[in-house]
C-alpha cells in the first residue's frame, strides 16, 4: 500500500511540474538577438517559439536558444494558427520609425505599422499577459496620438494595460538607455513596475577586466569571443560631441551601429575646439578606439557565454544595439512571474 501511495504521489508531482512548466511557456516576436528573451528565461519562463525576419540574426538566436522554434517569416505573412498556446507574448516591434534620432515617421512608416501586427497576434492567441518594448520617442508629442491609439487597441482586445518609461541604468545596466515598456494582462491584476535603484553600475565594474585583450576585427583572431572593434574612420557627426565616458560613469546608450559605438574609457574626454566640433586630445590618439562588440554586449548585460555570429562586424554591433538589456528584461520578468504565480 505504501509503495502504491509513493507511485501515485510521484505521478501527481510529475503532472504538477509539467503543468506548471506549460503555464510558463511564452512566445517572442521581433526577437532580434534575444535580449528580452534571455531576461525572461532567467526569470523562469520557457521561450518555446520566436519570430525574427532578419536572416543575419538567425544563427545567433538559434545557437543561444537551441530549444526554441524560430519562425523566420515576415510577421505580416505569419500564420498565427501555427503559434503554440502560451501564457505570454513578448516583443519589441521595430523602433526606428519612432526614434528621436531616426526617420521620425512614426506610425506612417511601414515599420511603425508592425505594432498593429503585434496587437493582432495577441488578439488571436489571447495570452494571459503581453510585453511590448519601444524607444522613448514613441512618447514624443508628434507620436502621442498614435501611441494613445495603440494603448486603446490593447484595451479594446481585453487587456488591462499600463506603460512606463524606464532608464536601464537604474536596473543594473551600466548605460543611459530610456525605453518604454507596455504591459497588459487579461485579468485585472495589480501589476507594479520594478522600482529603480540608486546603485548604478559603471564601466569599471563591467568591462575593466578585459580592457587589454581587444583587437581590430579579424575572424578567429581573439581568445575572448566577439572582443573585437570596428576601426573605421570617425565621421564629422561622430566628432560633433564627446563620445567618451570615464571609468566611474555608466556608458552612453549602445546604439545599433558600430560607427557610433562609444569610445573606450581609457581615452581622455574629447576636446571642444569649435561649435559642434571636437578632437581627440593630442598625444593620446592611440587610446581612442571604439568599444568592442563584446564590451557593448556586456554593457547590454549579455553574459560572456552568449556568442554573436556575423561576417560583418557592423552586424554584430547592430544586433546588440537593438536588443533589450538582459538585466532590465529580467527585472520586468520577475515582476510578472510574481503576479501570475
Amino acid at each position: 500500500m505504501l509503495l502504491g501511495f509513493i507511485l501515485l504521489f510521484t505521478l501527481l508531482l510529475s503532472y504538477i511540474i509539467k503543468f506548471s512548466m506549460r503555464n510558463l511557456d511564452i512566445v517572442s516576436l521581433f526577437s532580434g538577438a534575444g535580449g528580452l528573451d534571455l531576461g525572461f528565461k532567467k526569470a523562469g519562463f520557457n521561450i518555446i517559439y520566436a519570430n525574427e525576419n532578419d536572416k543575419k540574426i538567425w544563427k545567433t538566436f538559434e545557437k543561444n536558444f537551441p530549444n526554441t522554434i524560430l519562425n523566420k517569416s515576415d510577421i505580416k505573412q505569419l500564420d498565427i494558427r501555427n503559434i503554440p498556446e502560451c501564457v505570454g507574448i513578448i516583443g519589441g516591434p521595430p523602433c526606428q520609425s519612432w526614434s528621436e534620432a531616426g526617420a521620425l515617421r512614426g506610425i506612417n512608416d511601414e515599420r511603425g505599422k508592425l505594432f498593429y501586427n503585434y496587437i493582432n497576434v495577441i488578439k488571436e492567441k489571447k495570452p494571459l499577459f503581453f510585453v511590448a518594448e519601444n524607444v522613448s520617442g514613441i512618447l514624443h508629442n508628434r507620436n502621442i496620438d498614435a501611441f494613445n491609439n495603440i494603448i486603446s487597441q490593447f484595451i479594446d482586445i481585453g487587456y488591462h494595460t499600463s506603460y512606463r518609461l524606464l532608464d536601464a541604468k537604474y536596473f543594473n545596466v551600466p548605460q543611459d538607455r530610456k525605453r518604454v515598456f507596455i504591459i497588459g494582462f487579461r485579468k485585472k491584476i495589480a501589476f507594479h513596475f520594478p522600482l529603480p535603484s540608486t546603485n548604478i553600475p559603471t564601466l569599471k565594474t563591467i568591462i575593466s577586466d578585459i580592457q587589454h585583450h581587444a583587437k581590430p576585427f579579424c575572424p578567429g583572431n581573439n581568445d575572448i569571443s566577439n572582443h573585437e572593434y570596428y576601426d573605421g574612420s570617425f565621421s564629422t557627426i561622430y566628432m560633433s560631441r564627446n563620445r567618451v565616458r570615464a571609468w566611474h560613469e555608466p556608458s552612453f546608450t549602445i546604439q545599433a551601429g558600430g560607427r557610433h559605438a562609444p569610445i573606450h574609457p581609457n581615452a581622455p574626454k574629447m576636446e571642444l575646439v569649435a561649435k559642434d566640433k571636437r578632437v581627440f586630445k593630442e598625444g593620446y590618439e592611440h587610446l581612442y578606439r571604439r568599444l568592442t562588440v563584446r564590451e557593448c554586449a556586456r554593457i547590454q548585460t549579455f553574459p560572456d557565454y552568449y556568442i554573436f555570429y556575423y561576417n560583418n562586424i557592423l552586424d554584430g554591433y547592430k544586433m546588440i544595439g537593438n536588443a533589450v538589456p538582459v538585466n532590465l528584461s529580467y527585472e520586468i520578468a520577475k515582476k510578472i512571474m510574481r503576479v501570475i504565480s
